[in-house]
């Protein structure tokens, strides 16, 4: 990860907070492709996904004044809103979607790759897989769990079968540990 790349992202978030609009259709343009598999592997159907990722950058865009740079990169806060929409979607739609009984209708699956695999090949995949690969087991699969996997920190503790709190500690210290790794 280059030292210029952040700092430009957090521009290019302040200038949205201050309303300029070029600046969010740079956001959108770089940051959609990401966020939306992000919604896509947590909701497996794209009218789902597209509808959270518009609804996300809504947000975005409400509420850019309020981001704060020493609390998270941009992608790091752009990635937590979209989680955090598409976990709402999931609990709104009255149970439909945890009969998943229509997962991916609607993709023919063409040039799709898992988000996952696409991190790992990139230059900060790498880096982040590594510093993975430092923390405790425990913590690993909780961070999986919850920021690849899309589940709740609460479905991670049923998940792990494992109480919640120490599962919150779990991920709080892998959290610390990555960023202080990655160097963010």
């Amino acid at each position: 990860m280059t030292a210029s790349l952040p700092e430009h992202d957090v521009a290019m978030m302040k200038a949205i907070g201050r309303g300029d609009r070029q600046a969010f259709e740079q956001l959108y343009r770089q940051m959609s492709p990401r966020l939306y598999a992000v919604a896509l592997r947590i909701l497996r159907r794209q009218s789902w996904a597209e509808e959270v990722l518009h609804e996300s950058f809504i947000s975005v865009w409400n509420r850019a004044a309020s981001y704060d740079p020493q609390l998270s990169s941009p992608l790091t806060w752009l990635t937590n809103i979209v989680r955090n929409r598409a976990i709402d979607w999931l609990r709104g739609t009255g149970g439909r979607a945890a009969e998943r009984e229509e997962e991916f209708e609607d993709i023919d699956g063409a040039g799709l790759t898992e988000p996952v695999e696409e991190l790992q090949r990139s230059q900060e995949g790498k880096k982040l897989t590594a510093c993975l690969e430092h923390l405790p087991t425990d913590q690993r699969q909780s961070i999986v769990l919850a920021y690849y996997q899309g589940m709740s920190h609460g479905e991670v503790s049923v998940y792990l079968q494992q109480p919640l709190g120490t599962v919150k500690s779990w991920i709080r210290r892998a959290l610390d540990h990555l960023k202080d790794c990655v160097g963010l």
